[in-house]
């Protein structure tokens, strides 16, 4: 990753949070494929700035509209109103610059949620609050015209999430590609709520109040059944990374599911759980064929595992979310 270059370091003078001519120091900061990102340290304070890239870092060709970065900021200052302590506040953006900067949370007392699975550190009761907090920002943007025109992001969506995870398994999977391409249509036709659109472990750090929301670049106004989905099925493949923590991170995939589904008051329970059971194979399948493979999962016998349980899960979609958990946790078994 690069430093930080001469248009950036302008434009945070321009946005008054580095005075003309003081000394400052950026730091590449590791993150995702989809964007820079720096903590920046300048005149005795220290925030952080992202910008969205046009070609992700993946092997595979993966491009996206970097407007995503002026969406991730409204999706932010949208989800703050609703529950303010689930993300970072916002101190400049500009979307000429393509680039936004906000608080910088030290990982002393947020640490990011993937690293916290990883040292074997599951909580339930945490997986649960994630929950929670999700539903309640689909609660409170369901059914708002409003909001729906300022996320009508289908293209963006589209390119960084439904083409690499559902649409480029289909190629690899060319039996499965009418269900693979059915998800995907279905799921960009439905608009119900505002939909952060990348809620994995990676971009949620464990604060002192609950979760913190991070890189919501994916932001859009559609299904909200897409959120959970995607976040329950970074629960699932943790137990090929870890697979002593197993029972932990079925716990938490349990817990997430239950208080996710808890607080659903925009449609029936049920509807919800089966449209995230339709989407979640897909998703899961998507993680070792599609265009963004789990960077963990490297044995080809694992990479099996995943292909068998998705791969019977797609072709017969179950209508509840424990279906897939059990099918899992039998194949884990062997």
């Amino acid at each position: 990753m690069e430093t930080i270059d001469r248009e950036l370091a302008a434009w945070l003078v321009r946005a008054g949070l580095v005075e003309d001519g003081a000394a400052m120091v950026a730091e590449p900061l590791t993150g995702g494929v989809a964007s820079d990102i720096w903590r920046v340290e300048a005149g005795g304070r220290r925030f952080a700035v992202k910008r969205a890239l046009a070609k992700l870092r993946v092997a595979r060709d993966w491009r996206a509209p970097v407007s995503r970065n002026g969406n991730e900021v409204e999706w932010l200052l949208e989800a703050g109103r609703v529950v303010p302590d689930a993300v970072p506040r916002i101190l400049a953006h500009d979307a000429a610059v393509g680039a936004f900067a906000m608080d910088y949370l030290q990982p002393e007392d947020h640490p990011v949620w993937k690293a916290e699975l990883r040292a074997g550190r599951a909580d339930p009761a945490f997986a649960a609050a994630v929950g929670r907090a999700i539903a309640a920002i689909h609660s409170a943007t369901a059914g708002s015209d409003a909001i729906r025109a300022r996320f009508d992001t289908d293209e963006i969506f589209h390119s960084i999430r439904l083409e690499p995870y559902l649409e480029a398994t289909a190629e690899a999977h060319p039996d499965l590609a009418p269900q693979l391409m059915a998800i995907s249509r279905d799921t960009l036709a439905r608009k119900i709520a505002l939909v952060h659109g990348d809620v994995s472990p990676k971009n949620i750090l464990v604060g002192p109040k609950g979760p913190v929301f991070l890189d919501a670049e994916c932001a859009w106004y559609g299904d909200p059944a897409f959120d959970l989905a995607f976040c329950l099925n970074q629960l699932l493949l943790k137990c090929l990374w870890v697979p002593a923590n197993r029972a932990a991170y079925l716990a938490s995939f349990d817990a997430l599911a239950s208080a996710y589904l808890d607080a659903v008051d925009w449609e029936p329970r049920a509807d919800v759980e089966a449209r995230v059971a339709r989407i979640l194979p897909g998703l899961f399948l998507g993680r070792v064929d599609g265009k963004s493979p789990a960077e963990y999962i490297t044995t080809d016998e694992d990479r099996n595992r995943v292909r068998r349980v998705a791969r019977s899960l797609i072709a017969t979609p179950p209508a509840a979310l424990a279906t897939i958990r059990d099918a899992w946790e039998e194949e884990l078994s062997k």
